[in-house]
């Protein structure tokens, strides 16, 4: 294939033809690497040895994958898939064979909560410390317990408030936590949908794979800095940085950022929090043009946790509406002649006052501010009647009833947490939550230990 420069020249398109590698030379047995140390914690001397080795082995990582105490019944199968690859080769063949079988188990694959004996159908019960041990691994690193943790659960000492709390802090601190941030990121904000957004190439022409990828590192690491630095989920609207590399700096017209790491930078009034990020204004937007529709539904679902009634059949399309002859509308003037069907109405008056504090921003969160040549109009006003004009209006406005945000995050990190839909009998928990977070100015911290001492976190129904 063949590229074109700006001057029309065709061009050999980049590809890889083939990969050589070359080595090692002249090795000398199997290497030592982190994951070998911490595999085999014992080395046999002699063939004698090997099972009484390869028994302690695998007790330590059956007890690891299953997340809780080892019995006899769970290594046999394992120490006869040992033997059999032993058979077949070294000491380290049968391990590799045991240790396949242990990733194949359906008791590491999957999350099997039992209902204790003397339990009746329906009826709730406090999970066990294992059980919970397991809950909050799966919450915060996306993985299973850690020695620490599965200790601890197996001494029953998890349930102690003092140690859950002390717990929760570690995990937060520990690197793991990093998949909090991207797998509920991806969730809750709706980034899994980015790299799918395809944009006009004539609308967009500098809208690339690696700008893509750029607006998904930097949400990421936004989001990341309010979650590991222990900040209020409230800095998600008010903080006034991002952070940036040379290509995404550049494409918010910002100068003196160079090289493609990604760091810290300061942002004026219109760039700044959540919403100015370009990867959620190009993920509520069209292919060519952005959506006040799109983004209005965005803010009032995975913001204020209101989302608006499923749209009603047979939507007669935007481009319809027409103007007074010869006149080009604005989007704005597009959607406020829409909505005048009053089935239209009912969701539209919700959605469109809020994604017009977003026009500013075109379909990639690029500032402008004419649409069509003519000034952009950015007033809009919230479902509880705070009037704004512009972004940094509509973040302020969102702030000004805190507790509307901080329940509608608690509700989606709660699903998060849970792996199912609320239901009307958690909200109270929610708001206890909020209630617990508030003299702490809602500390994402706060939020979480609010979350893990509830009680659907804490307690399951039998049968469920």
């Amino acid at each position: 294939g063949s590229v074109k420069d700006v001057y029309g020249r065709a061009w050999a398109e980049p590809a890889v033809s083939t990969v050589s590698i070359a080595g090692p030379y002249n090795p000398r047995g199997v290497g030592e690497t982190l994951s070998r140390e911490r595999i085999f914690v014992c080395k046999p001397a002699s063939q004698k040895e090997e099972l009484a080795c390869a028994r302690q082995i695998l007790s330590k990582q059956v007890r690891l994958a299953y997340r809780r105490p080892v019995n006899d019944d769970d290594l046999k199968p394992l120490l006869g898939l040992f033997e059999e690859g032993r058979k077949k080769g070294s000491f380290d063949s049968g391990i590799s064979k045991s240790l396949e079988g242990l990733l194949m188990s359906s008791e590491f694959l999957f999350r099997i909560e039992t209902d204790p004996e003397g339990v009746n159908p329906g009826e709730n019960y406090k999970l066990d410390d294992l059980s919970l041990a397991s809950r909050l691994s799966f919450l915060l690193w996306s993985s299973i317990p850690d020695d620490e943790l599965l200790t601890i659960a197996e001494q029953g000492k998890l349930r102690d408030p003092a140690v859950l709390e002390q717990q929760v802090r570690r995990m937060l601190h520990d690197k793991r936590s990093e998949s909090l941030v991207n797998n509920f990121a991806e969730q809750w904000l709706l980034l899994r949908n980015l790299p799918q957004a395809q944009k006009s190439e004539d609308a967009f022409p500098d809208f690339d794979e690696e700008l893509r990828t750029a607006f998904y590192k930097e949400v990421s690491l936004f989001v990341g800095s309010i979650f590991h630095d222990d900040l209020s989920i409230l800095d998600l609207f008010r903080a006034d940085y991002s952070f940036l590399n040379e290509r995404l700096a550049r494409h918010y017209g910002i100068n003196d950022v160079y090289g493609n790491r990604f760091r810290k930078v300061s942002l004026a009034k219109n760039q700044q929090g959540l919403l100015a990020r370009a990867g959620i204004l190009s993920i509520t937007s069209y292919p060519n043009r952005n959506s006040t529709v799109l983004r209005g539904k965005w803010v009032l679902e995975n913001i204020l946790a209101s989302p608006p009634p499923p749209p009603p059949v047979n939507i007669p399309p935007l481009e319809d509406v027409k103007g007074a002859p010869g006149e080009v509308l604005t989007l704005r003037q597009r959607m406020e002649i829409h909505p005048a069907n009053p089935v239209c109405a009912v969701c539209h008056n919700q959605m469109d006052p809020i994604g017009f504090g977003l026009e500013n921003y075109n379909a990639i969160g690029q500032w402008r501010t004419e649409d069509e040549g003519k000034p952009i109009n950015a007033a809009g006003r919230l479902p509880n009647g705070i009037a704004f004009e512009g972004p940094a209006q509509l973040q302020e406005a969102l702030l000004s009833e805190p507790d509307i945000f901080v329940s509608a995050f608690t509700q989606k990190l709660m699903t998060y947490a849970l792996g199912r839909t609320l239901e009307h009998y958690d909200m109270p928990e929610v708001r206890k939550v909020v209630r617990h977070a508030t003299p702490e100015d809602y500390r994402f911290s706060s939020i979480v230990l609010g979350i893990v001492n509830s009680i659907p976190f804490q307690m399951r129904r039998s049968g469920s």
